[in-house]
């Protein structure tokens, strides 16, 4: 599988994108823009945009084709925090139930610590079952961030 990379320098710091042809695979946040291939196909462009958009506060929903990589459990999990809307938080709990497995609460942080693509599916939306912030691989300070950040703009949905 090829792979093309991007960078976006969001108000929180470099977010690489990384995608094929087809789809996006990764999207998370690093310390040092990466390389930047030139010859980016149309799904990689479009994530870069609909990634400023977002951060514009003009995006609340992403129209991308996406293809994490992970176990059938994680991608059941990952397919669950999509449906998450805009501006709205979830616990571990609400998504252990939701696909099933009402037990598996902590199989169900696991898997969304490893979302390989963040953001666009949002795992900075779980939050503890007592409401508090708990872990996010961008550290909290970030989730803090994009949470406050989509109450603002939550009721201004100018672009799907």
């Amino acid at each position: 599988m090829e792979t093309y990379t991007a960078c976006y320098k969001s108000p929180l710091g470099n977010i690489e994108i990384v995608g094929t042809h087809e789809s996006i695979v990764e999207l998370n946040f690093v310390e040092h823009a990466a390389f930047i291939d030139s010859e980016l196909p149309f799904c990689v462009k479009a994530c870069h945009k609909q990634i400023d958009e977002y951060f514009g506060g003009q995006r609340q929903e992403f129209l991308l084709s996406l293809s994490p990589i992970g176990t059938a459990f994680q991608k059941s999990v990952w397919k669950e925090l999509e449906k998450i809307p805009y501006g709205n938080v979830a616990s571990y709990q609400d998504i252990a139930n939701a696909i099933g497995k009402p037990n598996a609460c902590r199989a169900v942080g696991g898997a969304n610590g490893k979302n390989p693509i963040s953001i666009i599916i949002p795992c900075h939306r779980i939050i503890s079952s007592d409401g508090r912030l708990t872990g996010y691989g961008g550290g909290l300070w970030r989730k803090e961030w994009l949470l406050k950040h989509e109450r603002e703009y939550h009721t201004n949905n100018i672009i799907a």
